[in-house]
């Protein structure tokens, strides 16, 4: 038998020989619908609960907007008059002296080339380079047996002339002796006036040789002089205490003492003092004169620095690079600062202008520019500065603030002018 969806039937066993029963056909069942109304009446009920979801969402939205408006206010409120604490530190005032290190270099205090002023062989040489000598110490000395034969042989003829010089102011003499004898005589006519006259020209002329023969003596011993002098230049003698930075001469070697082309002999270094050069720029120039303290250092001598005073400046910047020439002299008795190094100055120039300190961490940059924040009778107050120069953890800075002023230091970025702050103890090393 076959079951509709909605029952089951039990199943008949059917016996032997009886005939099968006769079923009545199945009648389908139809779902039964519902009433009219009762649809219509389903359908408001769904509408009023979505109304009422509806507006209990609207009513929660709007209390949930009120509570954060009101949250809002009281936190602007809070923060209106809450007195945050802040970090201050003091303004102070910079030295007299401003410290500005540039690149410099160091040269000997005197240097002096020697040239050959004879010509001749090395005979001796008693210097080498890194000996230390005295003034009118014997360098070297020089082999001129051709001026020494030229010096003995015009002193040869000096005495020549010498005794030619004697001969005639004995020929004057015996002129003057002669004439004085026969004046008388010619004046009286006992001799005739031809000898008169033979003795008066013969005295002029005996006197005239004295003359010559005196200046050929006045010349020929300048011309000894001049060859002494001359023999003089085959010493050569150091100009004044100092080092041998320099030998290009050993014995044997022959040396001209042409002017233009002499032979360069030996370097001598004055090393006691030692004159530092450096090229100051515009900005600093003005400040710059005799007597102002320098520190003179070299890299490779870190432990050490070599004090001096600026001694001599030119006075007129160059007109390519704007920067005034600037010579420092530095005393150098144990010879620790050798000369032709590179070294840094550092110069300790007057302030013209008086200038404040400030911590880098108490500027802020905003569209105003560079400012402070300060803190007066317990309210915050912004101030504009100027900085001159950048230190790193401070800032020099020439207008805005004065002297003692409690900046604060990293101000809250909500802090806003006439907000009331309270002032709290910074750790040791941040107020620098």
């Amino acid at each position: 038998m076959m079951a509709t969806r909605n029952e089951i039937r039990p199943v008949e066993l059917l016996r032997p020989n009886e005939p099968e029963p006769v079923r009545e056909p199945e009648r389908k069942t139809e779902p039964e619908s519902p009433p009219a109304g009762a649809g219509r009446a389903g359908r408001r009920m769904l509408g009023l609960g979505a109304l009422i979801i509806l507006l209990g969402a609207v009513g929660y939205g709007g209390w949930r907007h009120y509570q954060l408006h009101t949250e809002v206010i009281a936190t602007a409120e809070q923060a209106r008059d809450s007195v945050p604490s802040v970090l201050t530190a003091p303004v102070r005032a910079s030295a007299l002296t401003r410290s500005v290190i540039w690149p410099a270099s160091t040269q000997a205090f005197a240097a002096a080339e020697i040239y050959a002023r004879a010509t001749g062989y090395i005979d001796k040489r008693n210097v080498d380079i890194g000996d230390r000598v005295k003034q009118a110490d014997l360098l070297a000395e020089l082999a001129v047996p051709e001026l020494d034969d030229q010096i003995s042989q015009n002193e040869a003829t000096l005495n020549q002339l010498r005794a030619a010089l004697e001969q005639a102011q004995a020929n004057l003499k015996l002129a003057q002796v002669t004439w004085d004898r026969d004046r008388p005589l010619v004046g009286e006519g006992w001799a005739t006036q031809q000898q008169g006259t033979v003795d008066v020209q013969t005295l002029k002329a005996d006197d005239a040789a004295v003359s010559v023969a005196r200046a050929n003596v006045e010349a020929q011993e300048k011309q000894l002089a001049t060859l002494r002098q001359n023999r003089d230049y085959a010493l050569v003698r150091a100009p004044f205490n100092g080092v041998v930075t320099q030998r290009n001469v050993d014995v044997g070697s022959l040396v001209q003492g042409n002017a233009n082309t002499g032979t360069f002999m030996f370097e001598v270094m004055q090393r006691d003092v030692i004159r530092v050069f450096v090229y100051v720029p515009q900005d600093e120039a003005f400040g710059v004169a005799p007597g102002v303290e320098a520190i003179v250092r070299v890299p490779e001598i870190p432990t050490r620095g070599f004090p001096g005073k600026v001694t001599r400046i030119a006075d007129a910047l160059q007109s390519g690079t704007r920067t005034l020439l600037t010579e420092i002299d530095i005393p150098n008795p144990d010879d620790a600062l050798p000369p032709g190094v590179y070294c840094t100055v550092e110069l300790k120039i007057p302030r013209e202008t008086p200038s404040l300190i400030v911590p880098a961490g108490a500027i802020v940059f905003n569209s105003d520019g560079l400012n402070v924040w300060v803190v007066e009778d317990g309210v915050a107050r912004v101030r504009h500065v100027t900085v001159a120069r950048d230190f790193g953890t401070t800032v020099e800075v020439s207008a805005g603030v004065k002297d003692t002023d409690q900046v604060i230091l990293n101000p809250p970025v909500d802090l806003t002018e006439g907000h009331k702050v309270k002032i709290r103890q910074a750790p040791p090393g941040q107020m620098s």
